[in-house]
Order: C-alpha cells, then structure tokens, then sequence
C-alpha cells in the first residue's frame, strides 16, 4: 500500500472515530473495537486495488464478509463487525462523502441496542445555571449549549449553524442535517434570548471571512470544530458537577426523552430530530419505559419486604 493510500485511510478511520466520541458517545473500548473492524476492512479493500471509500460496492463488502466468515470467528464478533460497518457508511452519508450507501441491502444483525444515557431536566438547568458569563466566551458557551438542548441538535449541525438560518421572531431556526436535508425546528425562548446576548457580543469580536454567516465562532473567529464543543461540555458538566460520562449527544438524547416523557407524538419528535426511520426514535420510548420501571420497582411496597 502506497503511503498516499495509507494516509487517506488513516484520516477516515480518524474521521470516524471522533463521530463515533462526539456524536455517538461510545466508550473508548467500543471505538477502538469499530476502529479495528474498519481497518480490516480497509485492508481487505486495499488488497483488491480500492483506495476511497466512494469506490466501495455493495458486491465487495459482500465479498468481504464471505472472507471474514470463512475465518470461523464468531457469529457475535461477525455482527460486531457488520455493526461497525454500517455505523462507518452511516457516517460517510451524513457527511455527504457517499450518495449510495452500500449497506442498505446488507442484513442488519440482531444485536441488543444500547439505551443512551440521558440528562435530567434539573441536571441541564444545573450545567447551564454553572456557566460563568462574565468569563470569556461564557456567553457564546450558554448560547450553544442552550441551542444543543433546546432544538435538539446533532454536533455537526451546531457548528454549521448558519445566522441566514435563524427566524427568531418566529420562533424556528432552519438546520442542514444527513446529507444536507433540511429542517425547520422550533427554538425555545429562552435559547432565543441567549442567542440575542451571544449575537451582540459575536459582532464585536473577530469574525474570518469564510465564517462570517456561521453563528458559533472561536477566539479566531472561526467555526468551532466538533472536538472544541465537547472539550467545553466536558468543562462545563465538570463544573456542574454532574458525575455522568457526557458528551454533546447527550444533549439531543435529552432534548427527546424529555419531549417522550412530556407527551410529545413520536412523529413529532422524529421530525424535530431529522431520522429518516421512526424506529430510530422509538429508543426514546424505551428510555421513559425504563425510567418508569426503575421510579415502580423503587417505591412498589412489596420492595420493603425483602
């Protein structure tokens, strides 16, 4: 493999990891698992003279399962691996690097689906409440993480949210999702607010030329990266005190298990969030089940009897 051939791989395989942190919130042992079933896979490609990811067929991830199956590994390791590359295809279509995913018509393993972890309204408040807004960027620091909560936004679209696409006074902001689909949705007040203090103050600082209609901006008055958002969730929870493992995901996963628990239509809230599959909002259905169970089982009086 040619060094240029090996560096592109190496920068996808960064690429998806840092999705696979910011966005997915998988522990580090899970991102290294998905990180080893890609570079097999990459290899694999290599092998058969395919060098970019756009250049890979259905009939070659086919034909690259075939050739891990005859190795007798285990039926979990296989759907760990068919996990790994569907998350992989998943991120290169949100990117917009491919028009056609090639997984679409390979079988999904049944595997058991992690139920993400979830603030609690008060431990929201709790984040907000302990941003310092005298501090340098504290604003900008309120103005984000309220927007993440409030519209329930993925990490990327934060960073890429554009100023031409905020309707304030009427009460909705415009987001550029998975493969640059857009979406109204609504925006609290209290965001709004924020976002008017940020605004003011953005104005007067640097602001780069190809940044000048991005909303959120860093001290060069360029736009904030993915890695720079969670540096600055992780900080803030930590002042926060909040004791749970989150990252700028969480925030969405909140923002729809708070709307569930609310009463919200499951539609509804697929719209708000931009999934293509209602099932992929019904996990926030099983957040509020499982909640539920938890408040039963603690407080059933049968429970004083053991």
């Amino acid at each position: 493999m040619s060094e240029e051939h090996n560096n592109y791989w190496k920068r996808v395989t960064y690429d998806f990891s840092l999705y696979l942190k910011l966005e997915r919130s998988f522990s580090e042992n899970t991102i290294n698992s998905y990180k080893s079933d890609i570079i097999q896979l990459f290899d694999f490609c290599s092998s058969k003279d395919i060098h970019s990811v756009t250049n890979i067929s259905q009939e070659i991830l086919e034909e690259y399962l075939v050739d891990i199956q005859s190795n007798s590994i285990s039926k979990r390791s296989q759907a760990r691996k068919i996990s790994s590359i569907k998350a992989l295809f998943h991120f290169l279509e949100i990117e917009g690097t491919i028009k056609v995913n090639p997984c679409d018509k390979i079988d999904t393993p049944k595997i058991s689906r992690n139920i993400p972890d979830v603030l609690s309204l008060e431990e929201v408040e709790r984040i907000l409440h302990s941003i310092d807004l005298s501090k340098p960027f504290g604003h900008r620091n309120r103005a984000m993480i309220e927007t993440l909560y409030s519209c329930g936004l993925r990490v990327s679209e934060l960073i890429n949210l554009k100023i031409s696409n905020l309707y304030l006074k009427d009460g909705f902001i415009k987001v550029e999702g998975k493969g640059s689909k857009q979406r109204l949705v609504p925006i609290g007040e209290i965001a709004i607010n924020q976002i008017v203090n940020y605004y003011s103050i953005r104005k007067k600082g640097k602001v780069s030329k190809e940044a000048e209609d991005i909303l959120f901006l860093n001290r060069s008055g360029k736009k904030l990266t993915r890695e720079m958002v969670f540096i600055i969730i992780k900080s803030v929870a930590q002042e926060a005190g909040i004791e749970k493992n989150i990252s700028p995901h969480t925030f969405r996963h909140s923002f729809a298990s708070h709307l569930i628990e609310n009463g919200a239509d499951l539609r509804a809230v697929q719209e708000m969030l931009g999934h293509e599959s209602i099932l992929t909002t019904e996990i926030y259905t099983h957040i509020d089940q499982s909640k539920w169970q938890n408040t039963i089982l603690k407080f059933h009086p049968q429970r004083e009897l053991e």
